[in-house]
């Protein structure tokens, strides 16, 4: 059977983009202090490590509210930072030892809900946003009732949800 010489442009157009390597997927956390950040954690690099992709921190800095004096709200912005600095590096070299891999890094400041979505439209390498659901109270938490409510309309990601009282037995086991 012979092509004519558009259906085989066609052909090798359609071949080609199907050979194409697709980007590593890349999984976001949300760097916080609640205790099942851990869980989402775990999972994200449980995940990354089975498929080949990466881990993307992000943690919002709190608009400051004391802009009463410059020089005051400059130094606790920069204190904030300092703080979030530390954090991030705690939780990323966690990442490295999960995953063999350096996550990536994204500090914020503004509201986490604004902050999240804009950085997952802004960010197209990002594939899935992964939290840690509260089992402790009586919602998920609200950065999570807010996601699965009106965030998801803005959210270009699935959302994966790891239940806080996960071990990380039970999770590496999903791998």
């Amino acid at each position: 059977m012979a092509f004519s010489d558009d259906e085989a442009a066609s052909f090798s157009e359609v071949t080609l983009a199907k050979t194409k390597k697709k980007q590593d997927p890349v999984f976001l956390v949300v760097v916080d202090d609640s205790e099942e950040m851990h869980q989402a954690l775990q999972f994200a690099c449980g995940r990354a490590d089975a498929v080949g992709g990466k881990v993307a921190l992000l943690y919002c800095i709190a608009p400051s509210e004391f802009e009463y004096f410059a020089g005051v709200g400059e130094l606790m912005r920069a204190e904030a930072r300092e703080a979030a600095e530390e954090k991030m590096s705690i939780h990323a070299e966690y990442v490295q030892q999960l995953t063999n891999s350096t996550p990536i890094l994204y500090v914020r400041e503004g509201d986490i809900r604004d902050e999240l979505l804009s950085l997952i439209s802004e960010e197209t390498d990002i594939s899935l946003l992964v939290l840690g659901a509260d089992t402790n109270s009586e919602t998920a938490g609200p950065l999570i009732s807010f996601m699965v409510t009106r965030g998801a309309s803005s959210c270009r990601v699935p959302i994966t949800v790891v239940p806080g009282n996960l071990t990380d037995e039970q999770i590496d086991a999903l791998f």
